[in-house]
């Protein structure tokens, strides 16, 4: 077995300086002989990843000119998607939908949550009236300006 060359005491009293002093390695070289001992670097502790954030209020489109909303031939009026992103038609996946056909509506009232980026955005509803139609299904995909649903107004 090859002759180590350190006296154990050295060695012991090198690894207390590399702690003590937080050095990341320290090498020793002296007469022939070479020790090299690593020490531990603490890291800068990971950055906190942020919690799921509660669902935030879009506001709903504006139509250029005040008044009655635009009806389409069969006097319904849409309520359309405010950004692209994921639609989903209800809170949570074993909840119930925030609306469903046959439901009055409230010009306000949150109709379902788009998923952009990982944040989720509360949908409200910009007419009021009865949802006759759902145009979209749950975890689709929605453009800017895309029907979501469809009311009969009041």
């Amino acid at each position: 077995m090859p002759e180590f060359g350190f006296d154990l005491e050295e060695v012991a009293s090198l690894i207390r300086l590399v702690e003590e002093r937080g050095l990341a390695e320290l090498s020793v070289e002296e007469d022939g002989r070479r020790i090299a001992i690593k020490g531990v670097v603490p890291c800068d502790p990971p950055a906190a990843v942020p919690a799921a954030s509660q669902p935030r209020r879009v506001r709903p489109r504006r139509p250029a000119r005040q008044g009655a909303p635009p009806l389409a031939a069969d006097n319904r009026v849409a309520v359309t998607a405010p950004m692209v992103g994921v639609y989903y038609r209800s809170p949570s996946p074993d909840a119930a939908p925030f609306v469903d056909v046959g439901d009055r509506v409230e010009a306000g009232q949150v109709i379902g949550i788009i998923e952009a980026m990982k944040v989720f955005s509360e949908v409200p509803s910009e007419h009021s009236g009865t949802v006759v139609e759902v145009a979209v299904e749950n975890g689709t995909l929605v453009r800017q300006g895309q029907p979501l649903l469809y009311l009969r107004p009041d």
